[in-house]
């Protein structure tokens, strides 16, 4: 359970099973705090899975301050939930095209973009592991 109060939680589940996209924010050394919307997959406990191009700056930002937030896009201010959590990068991880829930999950997408699976996971091929340790989801 992320949240203990049960309809919160209830919420914060939804959003990390359904929603495409999720706002990782980062650090840079400079202190400046730098959001990128991002795809992911919930591992149905207390970890996200984020593929990303090397070298982007998400990455250089996670290398000198591992701690970071993702947020849900909110249009009417009724469904917030915001989690904070260590990421770390997994060298080891499997590519996303290798990942069935990641892989199904964005097949429309990744081909909206102009890719097919094999070819979105050569180009996103650093995997960023969120442990999420604190969830919230206040109103």
């Amino acid at each position: 359970m992320l949240i203990e109060d049960t309809e919160q939680n209830a919420r914060a589940e939804r959003r990390l099973r359904e929603d495409l996209v999720v706002w990782l924010t980062t650090v840079r050394r400079d202190g400046q705090p730098q959001s990128t919307p991002v795809w992911f997959v919930w591992d149905g406990d207390l970890e996200v899975l984020i593929y990303s191009i090397p070298y982007q700056q998400k990455l250089r930002n996670h290398a000198a301050n591992p701690r970071i937030s993702l947020h849900f896009n909110d249009r009417n201010g009724d469904d917030v939930v915001a989690l904070e959590g260590e990421a770390r990068i997994d060298e080891g991880a499997s590519a996303p095209n290798e990942v069935e829930a990641y892989t199904e999950k964005y097949r429309k997408p990744i081909a909206n973009l102009g890719y097919d699976p094999e070819g979105f996971g050569e180009q996103y091929s650093a995997a960023i592991r969120v442990r999420i340790t604190r969830a919230r989801a206040p109103f």
